[in-house]
């Protein structure tokens, strides 16, 4: 097996992603699925082309911020091959946010041009002319309105495009973090990047293959699924199956069953609720070959009752969007249930204490990391950037171990970690222990503090079925007791019908704070 691609010094990550399919000749085969609708890669360049000169003749040149807001569907692709061909810096949001924040992502970027979907023009149309750095909103749909229509456009332009004779080291596009500690922050990546990471990871790790299918829960503007399932297939002749509804587990089971992917892109959250779905058993996925896990750390009993039930080996690793996607995972054929696994190919890794040195083996820590998929910088951000990152090193905000065999163990964020009695307490930890109890479905620890001010754990508690009572948090604290240390133990049980999540899917620990905020 040959290595690494090297990158020249002209280089535009489009050739890689997406020219280079029809140049090897793979011009007729079908990469995209949506619907009833379904394009070969030579359909999928025509249209990227067609675009590109759109946003050409829109007065998009190289550097140029174009913004997308759109659902996951073929115009996602075309808009943002488009972006990278004529080298403009690629932004991407969550279409169905509020107006409020969807202003805020139209004022930082400074778009000149931004795709958005037609469902977002009720709450952007009020806002329109407050975008001073905004020349056009280009619709997708049948309803433009006042605005460019995507499909007109495309149609007036010509399906032959010479792409921006980029650098290598140019701005390519911006990753925003998951802004857990305010407004989102942009992490600036260049050309190469994210062909880097495609190499090491997506071709080392996962060995994604030319007859692979992807399937993603999470959307494409996430980083993670932009990766997994639009351009790592793409990277090595592969296909992808978009669908523009809202992941729920039905709605996967269905796409699982009418696509037939080999690889699933999910995350913990979705991996439990897909479990816990009725019928779950009789749902047909024997066509997958490999389920990807991220976001955060997976339970070991969720890994287990997803193998008892489905059989089908999950890779659980850890990424970022400073480092683009994952640097650390298990391997398939060698998955360690509970581990984050091992350094992806390329990368290496420090786990620091407090006193800012390397902590002794086998001891918990900050992860830093490094690696040539590393951001610049965060936009409008310097003293965060100095923060985070550390000349090659990426301080990631992340407590983990790394044992003797060399595998990486999550803790939880740093700033997570609780403090008991003197001695850390890692909510991930307890949260595991919780998930072992058949009555518990779905679950999230967090720090509370008690009459003295000082901080214990807390527990909120989905039941599996009916719903929870005195006699079952004891019984609860309990189980954690009998099988933890005894200060690790959840003081307080509190049940509820479901746990608020963040738009990548993970459980939105703020909000859980916010109704009893610890120092």
């Amino acid at each position: 097996m040959t290595g690494p691609m090297e990158f020249p010094e002209r280089f535009n990550m489009a050739w890689y992603f997406l020219d280079r399919n029809v140049e090897e000749g793979r011009g007729d085969k079908t990469c995209l699925f949506w619907r009833e609708e379904a394009y070969t890669y030579r359909e999928v360049l025509s249209r990227a082309n067609r675009f590109g000169n759109a946003l050409r003749a829109l007065g998009v040149d190289v550097e140029d911020r174009v913004l997308l807001a759109l659902p996951d569907r073929p115009e996602f692709a075309f808009a943002w091959f488009a972006a990278a061909k004529v080298g403009a810096v690629i932004a991407m949001v969550n279409p169905t946010l509020p107006a409020d924040d969807l202003a805020y992502y139209f004022h930082y970027t400074r778009a000149k041009v931004a795709v958005v979907d037609e469902s977002t023009l009720d709450r952007l149309d009020p806002l329109r002319d407050s975008f001073v750095h905004l020349r056009h909103l280009v619709v997708v749909g049948d309803r433009p309105g006042r605005h460019v229509s995507f499909a007109a456009a495309c149609a007036k332009a010509w399906d032959r495009l010479e792409n921006a004779d980029t650098h290598r080291d140019d701005p390519a596009i911006w990753l925003f973090t998951s802004g857990s500690t305010g407004r989102p922050k942009a992490a600036v990546h260049l050309q190469q990047d994210l062909p880097w990471n495609t190499e090491r990871y997506a071709k080392l790790v996962m060995g994604i293959r030319e007859d692979d299918v992807t399937v993603s829960v999470p959307k494409l503007f996430f980083g993670y699924a932009t990766g997994t399932n639009l351009l790592f297939p793409f990277a090595v002749g592969g296909a992808t199956a978009l669908f523009s509804e809202r992941s729920e587990p039905a709605t996967l089971f269905d796409a699982i069953e009418r696509y037939r992917p080999t690889i699933l892109t999910s995350v913990p959250t979705m991996i439990n609720a897909m479990l816990n779905q009725p019928g779950a058993k009789e749902r047909d996925l024997s066509s997958l070959r490999l389920c990807l896990s991220a976001g955060e750390a997976l339970p070991v009993e969720l890994y287990r009752r997803w193998m008892e039930v489905f059989g089908v080996e999950i890779l659980d690793g850890i990424g970022s969007a400073e480092m683009f996607h994952i640097y650390i995972s298990n391997v398939p054929g060698q998955v360690v249930p509970g581990s984050l696994g091992r350094l992806v190919p390329g990368y290496d890794a420090r786990i620091v204490g407090p006193d800012g040195g390397d902590v002794a083996g086998g001891e918990a820590g900050t992860l830093w990391v490094k690696g040539e998929s590393a951001a610049i910088m965060y936009w409008q951000a310097h003293e965060k950037s100095k923060e985070v990152l550390r000349g090659d090193w990426v301080v990631t905000g992340d407590h983990v171990r790394r044992d003797a065999d060399g595998l990486f163990w999550y803790e939880g964020r740093t700033d997570d970690m609780l403090k008991v009695a003197g001695i850390f307490v890692s909510p991930n930890e307890v949260e595991n222990c919780l998930l072992q109890h058949a009555r518990v479905a779905e679950c999230a620890v967090i720090g509370y503090k008690d009459r003295d001010g000082l901080i214990k754990p807390k527990a909120y508690v989905v039941c599996r079925a009916g719903t929870g009572d005195e006699s079952l948090a004891r019984e609860l604290q309990d189980f954690v007791k009998a099988r933890l240390a005894p200060f690790k133990y959840p003081r307080w049980v509190e049940f509820a019908l479901s746990l608020p999540k963040n738009d990548r899917g993970k459980i939105d620990r703020r909000k859980l704070e916010a109704a009893g905020p610890r120092s």
